[in-house]
């Protein structure tokens, strides 16, 4: 005889209006960012320097920082994969927005490229030109 459990699906009770407050505050904390830099004269001054946003850096260390308790990042992708889910699009809307932040930061400032290659599913242009051939013939002399 087999036994089945009805099984319940049970969500983290999460305050959606919060999290969007944490995640603006993140966005406008990356577009604010600066760092000190040493000039010529010895002096130390700061300078504008945009902090690309992470989701992993967002849910590990920023809400952490701000007390308030999310997903993991493996629990985040679930969220987003699942349109069943009651927080699938505040999750989806969240990575659009430090996705197009980032786009924005490496296109203007040309700075992480790679994570734009690796993350952001950003390629290079390869410029190709099709020239027809179809034999190569090498000839050796001696």
């Amino acid at each position: 005889m087999e036994i089945r459990e009805s099984v319940t699906r049970k969500f983290k009770d999460v305050d959606e209006e919060k999290l969007m407050e944490l995640a603006f505050a993140y966005c406008d904390n990356c577009m604010e960012g600066q760092k000190q830099v040493a000039t010529g004269s010895g002096k130390i001054v700061e300078i504008r320097d945009r902090f690309v946003p992470t989701i992993d850096y967002f849910l590990d260390h920023w809400l952490r920082k701000h007390e308030f308790e999310f997903y993991t990042r493996m629990g985040l992708w679930k969220v987003r994969q699942d349109p069943t889910h009651p927080y699938h699009e505040v999750a989806n809307r969240i990575v659009f927005m430090f996705k197009s932040l980032a786009i924005d930061i490496v296109a203007n400032e040309g700075k992480a490229i790679f994570y734009a290659k690796n993350a952001l599913g950003m390629t290079d242009k390869a410029m190709t030109e099709n020239t027809n051939i179809d034999t190569i013939t090498i000839k050796y002399e001696s």
